[in-house]
């Protein structure tokens, strides 16, 4: 075999097989074979005429050079480094030396990719919010929120927001304070005498205080709309606490329960019907701010203790039965009765710059209202409707029936 015939034994040696067999014979390592080699792949040798996407082992000196930018200050993706990189894999130092004519600051802005532009507009638009916050600090209205800056489900972020929608919605979820002239069969001491057993109810059933405030803003939206006879009241009641139950609780009662504590009045078939036709008359519309809603927050801006709660919920129940306090609305009717709670147990009118702000009431405001709840608050526990008296009069809302009203503010 000639030498010809050695060097192509050699380039192909990894194909020949021994006696037919499957055993692969390794390549002769010859030294024109591998310079060879070498001299065909000159890329090994010279560098891409493109930048690559990934570069692990350029050092960081080197990838700073290429984005003719000083040691990067903030995180970037890779791929916004390759594109920052350019076109040209290499830059001459004449190249990386920035123009007299061009100031140095205007060359940086013009060189920030659009993403960090507008990530710095957020930074100092965030940054003006925290200097006008402080500076309500400064002029006595208290950040009530900075505790719960690291709970996520506080929404922090969001929370203003959310009740500038409650107060500009709940007109809505208001009726008109006459509409009772509307009903031919039923009056207002019929209403005061339902919810004042609603009440009853709701706390025999351990139910969630969301599920009252919702019942009887269901019944009192759906009688402002249909006439119901006098014998039907109560089933409006007992339909309005099912469909609270289910828009608010976990475990809803069963329809059997809601008739037994109606004395079996009703059949499941009336309870049935009557929810179809209240929840079609409402166009399933349950998502309303009650007064509930507001009394959390307002509660959080008085920086409230146990005792101011409890009795601040007292007072609002008690409006609750009473159909002249429809004239205003949930948030109003939620700032008086934690205004005259703070009245009742400072002895003296307390209405703070925080109070104020959040809830969006002065004290001026809210005296009328208030007054009128200090008048049911003296007799809350003489006449027929004591539901409310008898709930708040024992150990599990300690006793707050019991506290003097304050009699002051009349």
């Amino acid at each position: 075999m000639g030498r010809s015939d050695e060097n192509s034994v050699g380039l192909i040696g990894s194909t020949n097989l021994q006696g037919g067999g499957g055993k692969i014979m390794p390549a002769a390592k010859t030294g024109p074979t591998r310079r060879a080699l070498s001299a065909i792949n000159k890329n090994i040798n010279e560098p891409p005429s493109y930048p690559y996407a990934v570069n692990n082992k350029r050092s960081l000196s080197e990838r700073n050079a290429i984005c003719n930018k000083p040691p990067p200050h903030r995180p970037v993706t890779r791929k916004f480094a390759a594109q920052l990189a350019g076109d040209k894999p290499q830059i001459k130092e004449e190249e990386t030396k920035k123009p007299d004519s061009v100031p140095s600051e205007e060359a940086e802005d013009f060189n920030e990719p659009m993403f960090v532009q507008h990530t710095q507009a957020m930074m100092e638009e965030i940054e003006m919010e925290d200097a006008d916050e402080d500076k309500e600090e400064e002029e006595g209205v208290i950040n009530i929120d900075a505790c719960d800056e690291m709970n996520p489900l506080a929404v922090v972020e969001y929370i203003n927001d959310i009740y500038d929608f409650f107060k500009k919605s709940e007109e809505l979820s208001c009726v008109p304070p006459n509409y009772m002239d509307n009903q031919q069969d039923l009056n207002e001491r019929m209403r005061g005498i339902l919810i004042d057993w609603l009440i009853e109810v709701h706390y025999k059933f351990e139910l969630m205080e969301e599920t009252l405030y919702l019942t009887v803003s269901v019944i009192d939206r759906f009688l402002a709309v249909h006439q119901i006879v006098r014998k039907k009241l109560q089933l409006v009641g007992v339909t309005a606490l099912l469909l609270a139950c289910k828009y608010e609780e976990v475990s809803v009662p069963v329809v059997d329960d809601l008739i037994l504590i109606s004395d079996k009045a009703y059949t499941r078939r009336e309870v049935l019907d009557m929810e179809k036709l209240m929840a079609n008359t409402l166009q399933f519309n349950f998502s309303l701010p009650t007064a509930y809603v507001f009394m959390r927050r307002f509660l959080k801006a008085a920086q409230s203790d146990k005792k101011l709660e409890v009795l601040s919920f007292f007072i609002i129940e008690l409006c609750l039965v009473e159909y002249e306090m429809l004239e205003y609305t949930p948030s109003k009717l939620a700032a008086s009765a934690i205004y005259t709670a703070r009245c009742t147990l400072n002895g003296f009118e307390e209405w703070s710059k925080t109070c104020e702000f959040h809830t969006g009431y002065k004290e001026e405001e809210l005296l009328e209202c208030a007054r009128k709840m200090v008048g049911f608050h003296q007799k809350a526990g003489t006449g027929k409707l004591t539901g409310v008296h008898r709930k708040y009069n024992t150990s599990k809302f300690s006793y707050a029936a019991r506290t003097e009203p304050a009699g002051f503010l009349l």
